[in-house]
């Protein structure tokens, strides 16, 4: 199976923030996962709020624990509210179940990581992970 590099890491979390920059979003956090949820970077632009970074933890790691983005798992919330509260438990408590939790996959779906961002609108966070993931040469899968 392909690995995530930490250049790649890099690429998709400066890029990420480029895209937010760029279409003026509040200030984010950004996070990717390697598909073993392995932590591979993290950034926080200046302006986040203090926790930014963990719900953007939470929502990358969700998403790689349940193999699906994470605006698949807020349709599950709602849908099937006792299902993702028990994957919650399951997964440590770490699971945000709104858009903005990305996997990151190769050309042939292959599930390398996932991004988790924070800080703007669940819409406008996923927006900025899916240009980071792009920006990489790489396919994004917000769970739509």
């Amino acid at each position: 199976m392909p690995e995530l590099t930490l250049e790649t890491a890099q690429t998709i979390a400066a890029a990420t923030l480029k895209s937010a920059r760029e279409k003026s979003f509040k200030p984010l956090s950004v996070v990717v996962y390697d598909a073993r949820g392995a932590l591979k970077a993290l950034l926080s632009e200046d302006g986040t709020s203090l926790k930014r970074a963990e719900i953007a933890m939470g929502k990358a790691y969700g998403a790689l624990a349940l193999g699906v983005g994470s605006r698949a798992l807020h349709k599950m919330a709602t849908d099937r509210p006792y299902f993702v509260a028990a994957a919650t438990h399951a997964v440590g408590g770490q699971l945000v179940p709104v858009p903005g939790g990305v996997l990151i996959k190769d050309a042939q779906g292959g599930i390398l990581g996932a991004v988790g961002v924070s800080g703007d609108t669940s819409d406008n966070d996923e927006i900025a992970a899916a240009a980071g993931i792009e920006a990489a040469g790489l396919v994004f899968d917000a769970g739509a």
